[in-house]
């Protein structure tokens, strides 16, 4: 295959279970994300299956992002495929009561951290006139739920950026998609509720959830479609989940 994906947010969850489906099958790969540790140990494992590079930064930092993507060797300078899955949602209440510290989280990582990094990597698509983006959305780009408020702002202007890109991009030749999965058993829910792990815990109970593995196992579907066929829109739920708030905990 010999094709470079750049993965944002690879040490847990949709990110990392993407990084090993793509080293599976011979991808070669970046990966990215804040926890040194992670990117460290994930890349000691995926090596053994392919070329592994990886870039500690945070995507909300700007100067960050350029430097990380300007220091790539040689060997991983030329980017096939960048999948934005860096994400996060931070508390679940209404927007009168809503943390400011929490919006500024979800918009400098969901909507401002996707575009420096797109914005470093899509200039060399262009020279190329080939290349392939991949945006992790989200239901709550579809919709919006009680208290979700900014978060669904947040991925409503991912499907925005999405299809601004798309129609941006295709002169030069690039392919762009977005995938947006429904309730996935990752660490977002513990994280929108700081570290609360019984309450985390207790939105996947009940129903057969999708797991990262079945998100990755898309990805890996979507990248490795023929040049001329580009999945420009996906959304994944389980059986059991109709919306954002409608779920079936009989099945």
């Amino acid at each position: 295959m010999n094709k470079t994906a750049f993965i944002t947010g690879s040490t847990s969850g949709i990110g990392k279970a993407t990084a090993e489906i793509l080293a599976k099958n011979n991808y070669k790969l970046i990966l990215c994300g804040r926890r040194e540790d992670r990117l460290a140990e994930l890349a000691s494992s995926l090596s053994k299956l392919t070329d592994v590079h990886t870039l500690q930064f945070d995507v909300r930092d700007k100067d960050a992002v350029k430097a990380a993507i300007n220091s790539l060797p040689e060997a991983f300078s030329t980017i096939d495929i960048l999948i934005n899955n860096a994400g996060n949602a931070h508390g679940l209440d209404p927007i009168q009561t809503g943390d400011v510290d929490d919006w500024d989280a979800m918009i400098d990582i969901n909507v401002k951290g996707l575009l420096y990094v797109s914005k470093a990597i899509i200039p060399q698509m262009i020279e190329r006139k080939s290349g392939h983006i991949i945006n992790i959305g989200s239901t709550a780009a579809k919709e919006v739920y009680p208290n979700g408020n900014v978060y669904c702002a947040s991925k409503h202007a991912v499907d925005a950026l999405n299809q601004g890109m798309r129609i941006d991009l295709n002169p030069f030749g690039i392919r762009v998609g977005a995938i947006h999965p429904g309730m996935v058993e990752t660490e977002f829910s513990e994280v929108r509720f700081k570290g609360d792990k019984s309450r985390a815990e207790n939105v996947y109970k009940g129903f057969a959830v999708l797991q990262p593995e079945d998100i990755a196992d898309i990805i890996h579907f979507v990248v490795s479609r023929p040049y001329h066929v580009n999945i420009a829109d996906l959304i994944v739920m389980s059986t059991a989940q109709a919306s954002s708030t409608i779920v079936n905990k009989s099945i």
